[in-house]
């Protein structure tokens, strides 16, 4: 999709950023927390999510005044909310929206909460992710953030602002993905200052409190919150449905921060804004797994202790993956010492299984390696079906220092100067038949 060009609203002596895709009515405002509404097209996952709620209407989206392209506010005399809320209005009338559904995620939440509660006839639809009513926990509000943690919180977020740090939190499913880290950490950068933004966060935990209003909604409201969210509790959650007349509650799975990177939290969109739930597509791949884990790790952690056996792990970790990255191998997951990974090329898959065994010796380990080609199914967990089940029951045949591979595997090695032993048949656990398994040799 072509970038929209980015436009300016001018209210009360502050210049708001906003852009609009597609066409409409309908249309869908975007009311999100910290970004930049220019760098996050260069996300690809962003990208296709707000490509997706161009495709209801026309996509609206803007930088709340303090953040991204928008003018900057001072430490020291931040908006207030309804000035916040006003920020919306203001880009709606920019845009020629009279009516619009409102889609507000993280600290955008309580600004589509207070402009829907004070303008309903502009807003056809409201929908709450990851987000919350008050932040600060009180006598009659058990769930938020306790007043003696504020200070540390404050100075986490002033510290690890600008940061790949940021991933750990914000991002969980992706904390893998070190490219990904570098664009969070641009865009946080180009959001607002470490300064600014700790002083954002203060104002927002201390005087946020939108709980009067969620009684006030009264146009069809949908809720998404994920189950291990670290920065808004489930909790929070679960609190603005239950005080929003007729709202409806989805739990998605993982703790992400932004919906973008869930596909369910799509699903439940389109359905909410289009009253039909997309068809559900089931994507199957060719691919070739790769299973390793260091042989003996229990016994060598034991004689190494903590401290020395957690610095050579991620010493084999960086090995892990700085060999994945040179011959085009995907992370999919990492389990204590082992990992999971996928190739589009079983011959590749095999090189760099091999280049982990030689740089892993030189760190004085050894590794078990599995590999097989077999179709699975992608899911938001990864790749799952059969394939992976018998990949993972080859490694776990695999001897010390051995890269151990199936006959399919090795059937489309054919021609790739790649030197195999033959290792026999074999029953692999709760797998149907015998498998003919081959060894790479040196």
């Amino acid at each position: 999709m072509e970038r929209p060009q980015t436009g300016y609203v001018e209210i009360d002596g502050v210049e708001v950023a906003y852009q609009t895709v597609g066409h409409g009515p309908p249309d869908v405002v975007y009311v999100p927390g910290f970004g930049h509404i220019d760098l996050i097209w260069e996300e690809p996952v962003a990208a296709a999510f707000l490509g997706r709620l161009a495709s209801f209407g026309r996509l609206i989206q803007f930088d709340r005044r303090g953040t991204g392209a928008s003018d900057a506010v001072p430490d020291t005399a931040m908006p207030t909310w309804e000035e916040w809320a006003d920020d919306l209005r203001a880009v709606l009338d920019a845009a020629g929206s009279e009516r619009a559904a409102v889609l507000a995620e993280t600290d955008g939440g309580p600004i589509g909460l207070l402009f829907t509660a004070t303008q309903p006839e502009r807003v056809s639809g409201l929908i709450l992710a990851n987000t919350t009513a008050r932040r600060l926990r009180s006598d009659d509000y058990p769930i938020g953030i306790a007043p003696e943690a504020v200070d540390d919180l404050v100075e986490t977020y002033r510290s690890t602002w600008g940061t790949p740090d940021r991933l750990a939190v914000a991002f969980p499913s992706r904390v893998n993905d070190p490219e990904f880290g570098q664009w969070v950490a641009k865009v946080t950068r180009a959001a607002a200052t470490p300064r600014n933004t700790a002083a954002q966060i203060r104002y927002i935990i201390e005087n946020l409190d939108a709980r009067s209003a969620l009684p006030l909604i009264r146009v069809p409201t949908l809720v998404l919150h994920t189950k291990n969210n670290l920065v808004y509790s489930i909790e929070e959650g679960r609190y603005l449905a239950d005080h929003i007349d007729g709202a409806k509650f989805v739990e998605l799975p993982g703790g992400d921060l932004y919906v973008a990177t869930s596909a369910a939290a799509l699903e439940e969109i389109t359905e909410f804004l289009t009253g039909e739930r997309p068809p559900v597509e089931v994507d199957r791949i060719l691919t070739t797994v790769l299973f390793t884990d260091i042989v003996g790790s229990t016994e060598r952690a034991a004689s190494l202790g903590d401290q020395r056996w957690s610095d050579l792990l991620s010493a084999q970790r960086q090995v892990v993956r700085s060999e994945l990255h040179h011959f085009r191998g995907q992370e999919i997951d990492t389990a204590g010492d082992g990992f999971l990974a996928t190739f589009d090329g079983p011959a590749r898959a095999i090189r760099c299984a091999c280049a982990i065994q030689d740089r892993v010796a030189a760190l004085g380990l050894q590794i078990r390696a599995g590999l097989h080609t077999g179709e699975v199914e992608l899911s938001d967990e990864g790749p799952r079906g059969l394939a992976v089940h018998i990949g993972a029951r080859v490694g776990a045949l695999a001897g010390p220092g051995e890269v151990l591979i199936s006959r399919t595997v090795a059937d489309l090695v054919v021609g790739s100067g790649i030197k195999l032993a033959d290792r026999g048949e074999h029953k692999l656990k709760g797998v149907p038949g015998r498998w003919h398994l081959f060894a790479v040799a040196a």
